[in-house]
C-alpha cells in the first residue's frame, strides 16, 4: 500500500535553534514537493473537510484570530494567514504550547513545495526525545497528505491506514523516520551519542520496542 523507502526519501528534514527573548527554542522542519497545484495543496491544508481525510478531524474557526481543535490532538489559535502561501498557529497540547508555520510555494514545473516548521521549547521533553518527538508525527502527516493528493478521489482508507501503522511495515516507517531525525539532529551540531540515545527513546515511544540507549 505504501512505498516506505520512497516516502522517507521524499521528505527533507532540518533541525535548528534560535534564542528569542523567552529563551532558546528548537525548530523542526519537514518539507516535501507534491504533484499538485498551489491552490489544491492550500485547500487540502486549510479546508476542514479535506484535512479530516488525510490528518484528523478539525473544528473551530479556521481564520486569523480563530481557535481550532484537532480531534484527540492539539488545539490553538491561528496567528497569521496569508492565502495561498502560509499560515501560522499556536500548537497547544496538554500543558505545552509550541508553534507551527506552514509555507507553500509553487515550483517552476507546476508542482508545490510544502514546508512545515514546528518551534518547540528547549525543555526536558526535548532533552529526552530530541526532534523525532514531533518529527515522526509530522512524517506520518506528510505520508497522509501524499496519499490524499495522489488518490483519484482524495479518499484515504482510515481503517487500512490504522492497520498499517500497527503492522511491521508501519513500525519500520516510524523507525526509519526516527533514524532520519537522528541524522538531522547530528547535522545541527548535536553529539552523535546523545542524538542516537534520544532517537532510540523516540523509536521506542512510537513503536513500542524497547529503547537500546
Amino acid at each position: 500500500m505504501i512505498d516506505v523507502i520512497h516516502q522517507i526519501n521524499a521528505v527533507r528534514r532540518q533541525v535548528g535553534s534560535r534564542e528569542p527573548e523567552a529563551g532558546e527554542v528548537h525548530t523542526v522542519t519537514v518539507s516535501q514537493t507534491y504533484d499538485a497545484t498551489l491552490d489544491d495543496v492550500w485547500d487540502a491544508c486549510t479546508n476542514p473537510e479535506r484535512i479530516s481525510r488525510w490528518f484528523l478531524p478539525v473544528s473551530g474557526d479556521l481564520r486569523r484570530g480563530g481557535r481550532y481543535q484537532i480531534e484527540g490532538n492539539a488545539g490553538g489559535t491561528i496567528e497569521r494567514c496569508e492565502p495561498p502561501h502560509s499560515f501560522a498557529a499556536t500548537w497547544e497540547f496538554g500543558d505545552g504550547i509550541s508553534r507551527i508555520e506552514v509555507r507553500l510555494s509553487a515550483e517552476p514545473d507546476g508542482r508545490t513545495r510544502f514546508e512545515l516548521a514546528h518551534v518547540v521549547a528547549d525543555d526536558g521533553h526535548w532533552a529526552e526525545f530530541g526532534p523525532g518527538a514531533v518529527g515522526v508525527g509530522w512524517d506520518m502527516a506528510l505520508l497522509g497528505l501524499t496519499m490524499h493528493l495522489s488518490a483519484e478521489d482524495g479518499a484515504v482508507d482510515r481503517e487500512a491506514v490504522t492497520a498499517w501503522v500497527a503492522s511491521d511495515e508501519g513500525r519500520n516507517f516510524m523507525s526509519a523516520s526516527s533514524l532520519q531525525w537522528c541524522t538531522a539532529h547530528v547535522a545541527a551540531g548535536t553529539n552523535e551519542t546523545d542524538a542516537q540515545a534520544a532517537a532510540d527513546r523516540t523509536t521506542a515511544a512510537y513503536t513500542g520496542a524497547p529503547a537500546t540507549s
